[in-house]
């Protein structure tokens, strides 16, 4: 067995033999090793916090929204007292669904195998046969639904965890996390609109997530997309440079827990034109809310400088500026579904609504100009990592490595402003390490590395 083999199967599990953050390589088999990909599930998923939806999903008591926390179904709902409650969507007596539906209304959730029925509370309240068969000796108050340790909601947006020691969602989030999110909230009263376009490629969960932080890839591999005349119906002559913000103009967070962002920088003199520059074409960033009154204050004077992609550790990635939230779904260790989620102002009228609507269909999902890109990558990229000779040499993440220093404003966050680089995705698989090292969340908290203060 060669000394890498001996970091999985070791007792002492040396995932951080995985990860070379001084010289910026990293084991190309985290990308592919089934083995590597049932510990994340339950090292990383089983106890982190997951988004599961916005509350305007489920508005009202028995409203509920399906999603997953790793590979396991879950109901996000609302109870009889407008509690948020979040099950696993699995029935106590053979493990059958309770609700099959992908979201919806319901006054209890009924197995359809031998019909146990459960409350909006998650008990079990109905037995088919409970006196003849179970001759009433059954104790349902025993076997209610898997109910999440805990389920907090940040400005609208529910998560889940299902291990009863992870901080309070708050914290977990931190200054970076709470910054991702507040670039969604502060655009003022939200709602998802219908209809959470959903594909599924080929790769690894964490290269999908990788690629938010990536805007390298974006001149190259998006190049058909804006000549098709995918950015406002703009057709990029041969040759043209790709209307993306300025690649030597970046700002990179990175959090605690692995939760990072990366991409442009905006300025104030790109904030005082954002609504012309929009309209002209000049820019596909969408940043003239940003102007709207308590924006800067709700941001903060890192956060109002900020517009990459945030990606809220594990795996919820903030993009378009705020107007949708994608989930990298894991569904094996060379598969991934992605969900994106369009977020609209309330304030909108019906016809902006549809407008973003379409944008984000022509963007990202099963017939977005992008994601086809992306996933033809990703799906590549993936298999390069299962080659016995491949897996003999590291992949490079060495973009920018010991060029990024580390500033401070006033409040908020360490930031680092300079060009395109691959310090979040270094930051992110570096933290996944300590995820998949630590015995429970005491270690986390202890050993976890704090995000950097002088240099990367």
């Amino acid at each position: 067995m060669s000394q890498a083999d001996s970091q999985i199967t070791d007792t002492a599990f040396n995932y951080r033999g995985f990860i070379n953050a001084s010289n910026g390589t990293i084991d190309r088999r985290i990308f592919s090793d089934e083995r590597i990909y049932q510990r994340e599930l339950e090292q990383i998923f089983a106890r982190a916090w997951n988004f599961m939806c916005h509350e305007s999903q489920i508005p009202k008591p028995g409203d509920f929204f399906c999603n997953f926390i790793g590979e396991e179904s879950v109901i996000a709902t609302r109870d009889r007292k407008g509690k948020l409650q979040v099950f696993l969507n699995t029935c106590r007596h053979r493990g059958n669904a309770v609700c099959r539906a992908e979201s919806g209304h319901a006054a209890a959730f009924m197995c359809t195998y031998h019909g146990w029925t459960y409350d909006l509370e998650g008990n079990l309240k109905g037995v088919p046969g409970y006196r003849d068969f179970y001759h009433g000796e059954l104790d349902k108050s025993q076997w209610g639904l898997i109910k999440a340790a805990q389920v907090e909601s940040y400005r609208g947006f529910v998560f889940a965890t299902m291990d009863p020691d992870a901080p309070p969602l708050e914290e977990y989030l931190g200054e970076v996390g709470r910054i991702g999110m507040d670039m969604v909230a502060a655009r003022g009263d939200l709602v998802v609109l219908d209809g959470i376009q959903k594909v599924t490629c080929g790769a690894n969960w964490k290269i999908a997530v990788d690629n938010a932080f990536d805007w390298y890839h974006a001149p190259l591999t998006h190049a058909s997309a804006f000549m098709a005349g995918y950015a406002r119906g703009k057709i990029l002559k041969p040759g043209q440079k790709v209307p993306l913000a300025d690649l030597t103009r970046h700002r990179v967070l990175l959090g605690d827990y692995g939760h990072a962002s990366s991409g442009p920088r905006i300025d104030d003199a790109m904030l005082q034109t954002a609504a012309d520059d929009m309209a002209a074409g000049r820019s596909m960033m969408d940043i003239a809310w940003r102007n709207a009154p308590g924006v800067r204050k709700q941001l903060g004077p890192v956060g109002i400088h900020t517009r990459g992609h945030p990606n809220i550790f594990p795996n919820l990635w903030i993009l378009g500026g705020g107007t949708q939230l994608s989930l990298r779904l894991p569904k094996g260790s060379g598969k991934t579904e992605t969900w994106y989620f369009t977020i609209a102002e309330t304030s909108l009228s019906a016809e902006e609504k549809r407008a973003r609507i379409n944008m984000a269909i022509h963007t990202h999902g099963p017939a977005g100009f992008l994601e086809q890109d992306d996933g033809e990558n990703w799906d590549q990229s993936t298999r390069g990592t299962r080659g016995v000779v491949a897996r003999r040499h590291p992949l490079n993440f060495a973009m920018g490595l010991g060029h990024g220093d580390v500033q401070r404003a006033a409040s908020g966050p360490g930031f680092i402003d300079t060009t395109i680089n691959e310090h979040a995705q270094l930051w992110a698989w570096r933290s996944w390490a300590e995820w998949m090292e630590a015995a429970d969340w005491n270690a986390l908290k202890r050993d976890r590395s704090p995000p950097p203060t002088d240099s990367v």
